[in-house]
């Protein structure tokens, strides 16, 4: 098993463990960051979130979207 192979094993690993919390983190800085520039790169800012958390889904097979939103 090479380098890449055993990272990507620890990290779907952590995404299985940690998935929500992963995904409530990236939300915590999309609303940061939104707030930061008054709003003004909103889609960009969202769209890369959805991106973040597509990517933690095809890590660990779960759907995290939307965890912990109301």
């Amino acid at each position: 098993m090479g380098f890449l192979d055993k990272a990507k094993g620890m990290l779907t690993t952590a995404v299985d463990d940690h998935g929500d919390k992963i995904s409530d983190g990236l939300d915590k800085a999309a609303d940061v960051a939104d707030q930061k520039t008054g709003g003004k790169h909103h889609g960009t800012i969202d769209g890369a979130s959805d991106q973040a958390r597509n990517a933690l889904d095809k890590l660990d097979g779960k759907d995290d979207n939307d965890l912990g939103k109301p």
